[in-house]
């Protein structure tokens, strides 16, 4: 089956599904992909939450105000960065439980430290909205996030709706049957009108800092905006950073806040990328870390290893009450353990799982442990290159992330005629997917569309 070069870029070279897709675009407008957050304490940022009647200052006991962010066609860190300007905070006082779609509408929980309700409640950014939950003892992180609830139109569906009503049914079947989608790390990880976050991520790693810069800064690629790439490809030529200040438009915020360091001081690469945010920073080695999981998890579908049985030398993680992996706590399976980590497997109490490579993180044993040395000969990079010299907070220990990840609630609400385009058709998907899962992974089996950037991924 046809794989995109674009996912072939970011590590994803397979389908887990064989039946045919429905083709269509997401992403018409922010209302066609609305994503809300779930916490494991049941919580659900909704569009329209109640406005609290909590009112007050954060205490020493409880000094974060817990709020709703609700953002429209915003990136997240755009919008933390104008929250924090107006309450008076650094962005290092609000914390997130995950980064959430920049094309869409999403709601999320936010905790902001040592701020009153009163603060909040003034807070104006365009198509940003928060609203105070009440206070809570700790920032917010993945720990207290059960996962995201999607509800997705599809639309320019050209087959007729008996076709569309079946191939849905037999991809959701195909699903069902695998034991849940590939855990692959979706595209707006690495950037899909623009995939070089991992590649900038690999030079980081190796420490080559001046080339992690250059990609980042001047590596244009066909499908961005024209002005974009005209900019980079000039500074790519010249290496003039003071140059590139004036050019470099002001919607390329993070390469500006680059460029100024370097118009100063030109070869002070590891300088210019601390002018990023932290939370961004990071991004780039745990890119390249989710670039190599993919590649993994890819040669073991193309070779026909289960994803839902284990074999000997897989990781295998427990999972919780609340049905979330324990991906702290894993185990390698062997041939002594093999029939009792099955018989765990198959009635949902553990999962398979493959590494997240880092400095402290092994690879897998056996058919899979292969796989994986084989893929890093490939690449040239060692898991020690995790524990990055001169910029130790971009070190990374690693971990494992199960290879499956659950489809909940799926519905297929209405298939109707396109409103945009009369001739063709659309269809509203919902579901929920757990922490750390992408749903355009599940769109793309659903879709199997031949041009992701142009269908809205």
């Amino acid at each position: 089956m046809f794989i995109p070069k674009v996912e072939k870029l970011i590590g994803i070279k397979v389908y887990a599904t064989d039946s045919p897709g429905i083709g269509g675009v997401i992403r018409h407008s922010a209302e066609d992909f609305i994503v809300e957050e779930t916490l494991v304490n049941g919580s659900i940022a909704g569009l329209q939450p109640r406005e609290s009647q909590v009112s007050g200052s954060p205490t020493i006991r409880e000094p974060y105000l817990l709020c709703v962010l609700i953002k429209r066609n915003k990136d997240t860190f755009i919008a933390l960065k104008a929250i924090a300007e107006q309450v008076g905070i650094s962005t290092d006082n609000i914390h997130i439980a995950g980064i959430k779609d920049t094309k869409a509408i999403t709601a999320q929980h936010i905790t902001l430290k040592n701020v009153s309700i009163e603060d909040v409640r003034k807070v104006s950014v365009k198509d940003v909205k928060v609203y105070p939950v009440g206070f809570f003892h700790s920032p917010i992180s993945s720990y207290y996030l059960l996962g995201n609830n999607f509800q997705v139109v599809i639309r320019n569906i050209r087959h007729s709706k008996s076709t569309i009503k079946e191939r849905i049914a037999k991809i959701v079947k195909n699903i069902e049957d695998l034991g849940g989608v590939p855990n692959f790390f979706g595209h707006q990880r690495f950037g899909t009108t623009r995939p070089i976050t991992h590649i900038v991520g690999k030079a980081l790693i190796q420490g080559d800092f001046k080339k992690a810069a250059m990609l980042f800064l001047a590596k244009s690629t066909p499908n961005e905006h024209p002005e974009s790439r005209q900019v980079r490809k000039q500074l790519w030529k010249t290496r003039d950073f003071k140059q590139a200040l004036k050019d470099f438009p002001k919607k390329l915020y993070y390469e500006r806040l680059m460029l100024k360091h370097l118009a100063k001081r030109d070869n002070d690469f590891m300088g210019a990328f601390r002018r990023l945010p932290k939370k961004l920073l990071i991004l780039f080695p745990q890119a390249y870390q989710s670039y190599l999981f993919n590649r993994f998890l890819s040669r073991r579908i193309s070779l026909g290893l289960p994803l839902s049985k284990a074999e000997v030398g897989d990781y295998v993680v427990k999972v919780d009450p609340s049905g979330l992996p324990i991906t702290q706590n894993y185990m390698v399976a062997s041939h002594e353990t093999l029939s009792h980590i099955n018989a765990e497997v198959e009635t949902g109490k553990m999962r398979v799982a493959i590494p997240l490579l880092g400095f402290k993180q092994k690879l897998s044993q056996g058919t899979q442990g292969e796989i994986e040395k084989q893929i890093l000969d490939e690449e040239g990079v060692f898991p020690e290159n995790f524990n990055v010299k001169g910029m130790p907070e971009l070190s990374l220990k690693g971990g494992v992330r199960t290879a499956l990840t659950l489809l909940n609630d799926f519905s297929l609400d209405e298939i109707l005629r396109d409103n945009t385009n009369p001739l063709k058709w659309k269809v509203q998907l919902s579901f929920m997917l757990q922490r750390g899962s992408y749903a355009t992974i599940f769109l793309r089996e659903i879709m199997k569309t031949s041009n992701p950037i142009k269908s809205g991924f």
